[in-house]
């Protein structure tokens, strides 16, 4: 995967008097008459699509647009154009981008609305989803760079671009939810290292990591710029949550994670600048029109650039950097009010994205993945009469039986179920090898089991109405894919199907020695095992069971959710290097849900 070079704020193209696309456009939320597209740019100016306008706003000193486009017709497709100060800059006439619309590799952009509910009842929603995402694969020995020489390094989003150029526009996705670890701010890729050995001494802490927001705007730059990936943005709309690599690995762990990193003298600007990167490239174009109006922050931004331009400022920009910063300390503080979890409509399937990071409860037995007011908000999202529920979490609900033992295990000790030494150990092994899962979380994985009973019963449901044909819950962190039948408490009579999709990764790579101790997790003798030392430390039994019926697969990947009336299925696909040396999509398995 060849990444682009980045640089800062001064990104210029030739033409030094007319503004220049930095990144994007990429298109954000669709719905049957709405959507909003979000592009870069090197400095202030006018952004147009559709005939529609939207000045940019500064952040840092960098520049940025979301452009609300209405009044679109339901089931209707639009090819665009993005000017800048009425210079056309996408599709681009020079560089890689236009190399490649010259040679007829990609067609020119789109935005597609939705269909009318009512079509729906015959028509698919295609819902894409998966995560982790890499530039550059770190590999720590010569044993792992010799393993991953014989491994298929194609990128799982660019060989969806692939596909999607030879695929009728009609079976495109509806949506690509990312979910979680769109950039590695503790693996920055080539082009972000020689970025930041620019600028500053990379051998002081936090090295060759990014510091700070200004590394973070070449990071997403390094990460989205590639022209496969970019044109795919442009034409399928995203939906995006965050998880630790955002930041930095095993975020929010656990109190005595958080207290360590407070101590560290460059921690408080890299929080910071995750939260800004956030925001900006993440965040914003998950809300729809009507939730940015109601968006406190956003009004925030764009009533300080209305009023800097009312004052007579048109050619420049009131920068926005301190607004963000205190939302960042905010939200890192927990405040209320705060909420970066998000759900959308599909005609009949409900979606709904689950923060797992940073509304974490972290005390010492009273340890809650979502706090109770967060918690309500998810449980509240999925009331009423749906076809279809996708609740979608950064880590995993369910993982091989002997690893979630192991996880609640951990999770004993680590509250001085054996004592202050074994507290000790429990949190050096829960940091060493990643226990930070919903297993980890026993009270708040009790909730998700009542949560999945509660849907497949009706309880969930309007007064006369029925429950949803399935339940998925969509995953990735962990590097590999699977796929999890759920089999609900004893009395619980149901047709709800319920099951787990973990999609990971777009593109990274898990060693041999960690594949193989997946598997024996997954194992029956690990399942055993585990689960019998987990009660050991006081860990309860699951109420519910679950069985992973396909995979594991240790390849990049890109998956699928096809929602046709009241029938599902989830299609899997790896990702490969044909002959010519262009990633491709093939398909691993195909599965009916419902």
């Amino acid at each position: 995967m060849t990444a682009p070079d980045v640089t800062g704020p001064g990104v210029t193209g030739t033409d030094n008097q007319a503004p220049v696309l930095v990144l994007g456009p990429m298109l954000r939320y669709v719905s049957e008459t709405e959507a909003t597209i979000w592009v870069e740019t090197d400095r202030a100016c006018q952004v147009a699509i559709l005939g529609r306008q939207a000045p940019t706003f500064a952040v840092a000193g960098h520049h940025y647009a979301l452009v609300v486009i209405d009044g679109l017709t339901p089931g209707s497709e639009h090819e665009y154009q993005v000017t800048l100060d009425g210079t056309v800059r996408w599709p681009e006439t020079s560089g890689p981008e236009a190399a490649a619309a010259a040679g007829g590799i990609f067609p020119p952009s789109v935005l597609r609305t939705l269909r009318p509910k009512a079509s729906l009842a015959s028509e698919p929603i295609r819902i894409a989803f998966g995560s982790c995402r890499v530039t550059e694969v770190k590999l720590n020995s010569p044993r792992e760079k010799a393993a991953y020489a014989q491994a298929d390094d194609a990128d799982a989003l660019a060989a969806s671009a692939a596909r999607l150029r030879d695929t009728p526009r009609d079976q495109w996705p509806d949506v690509l939810l990312m979910i979680g670890d769109q950039v590695y701010a503790d693996n920055p890729g080539p082009a972000t290292r020689r970025f930041i050995r620019q600028r500053r001494d990379a051998s002081a802490p936090p090295g060759e990591e990014v510091a700070d927001f200004e590394e973070y705007c070449a990071l997403y730059r390094e990460a989205w710029a590639e022209p496969a990936v970019r044109w795919l943005f442009s034409v399928i709309p995203t939906g995006m949550i965050f998880d630790d690599h955002d930041v930095r690995d095993d975020w929010n762990t656990s109190a005595a994670w958080r207290e360590d990193m407070a101590a560290k003298p460059w921690w408080r600007a890299r929080l910071e600048g995750a939260y800004l990167g956030y925001w900006i490239y993440q965040h914003l174009g998950n809300l729809s029109p009507a939730e940015l109006d109601a968006d406190e922050t956003w009004q925030q931004v764009r009533g300080r650039e209305q009023s800097h331009q009312e004052q007579g400022h048109k050619s420049q920009e009131s920068d926005a950097a301190g607004i963000l910063r205190d939302l960042a300390r905010r939200s890192d503080e927990g405040a209320a009010g705060i909420r970066w979890s998000f759900r959308r409509t599909f005609g009949t399937v409900r979606v709904v994205m689950i923060d797992s990071r940073t509304r974490r409860v972290l005390d010492p037995g009273k340890r809650l993945m979502t706090d109770e007011a967060e918690w309500q908000w998810v449980t509240d999202s999925v009331r009423g009469d749906w076809d279809h529920v996708v609740l979608a979490t950064s880590v995993p609900l369910l993982l091989p039986r002997g690893i979630h033992a192991l996880e609640a295990w951990c999770a004993g000790l680590c509250d001085g179920a054996w004592g202050n030494r074994g507290a000790r150990f429990g949190e050096r092994l829960r940091r060493t090898v990643d226990l930070e899962h919903w297993p980890s979380f026993g009270r708040s994985f009790a909730l998700f089991e009542q949560l999945l009973t509660g849907l497949a019963s009706g309880e969930h449901a309007a007064p006369g109405g029925e429950p949803p044909a399935s339940v998925t819950v969509i995953s990735g962190d962990v590097h590999h894919s699977y796929l999890t039948v759920v089999d609900l408490p004893a009395g619980v009579r149901s047709r709800t199907a319920v099951h787990q999709a973990v999609c990971s990764p777009f593109h990274q790579w898990m060693p041999p020695l960690l594949r193989r101790a997946q598997k024996l997790g997954g194992s029956a003798p690990g399942g055993w095992l585990g689960a019998a030392v987990a009660r050991l430390a006081g860990a309860r039994d699951p109420a519910i069971g679950w069985r992973i019926t396909r995979g594991p697969w240790f390849e990049n990947m890109f998956s699928v959710l096809e929602f046709t009336g009241r029938q599902a299925t989830v299609t899997f696909d790896r990702a490969v290097t044909d002959s010519a040396g262009v990633p491709r999509l093939t398909t691993a398995d195909q599965t009916r849900l419902s």
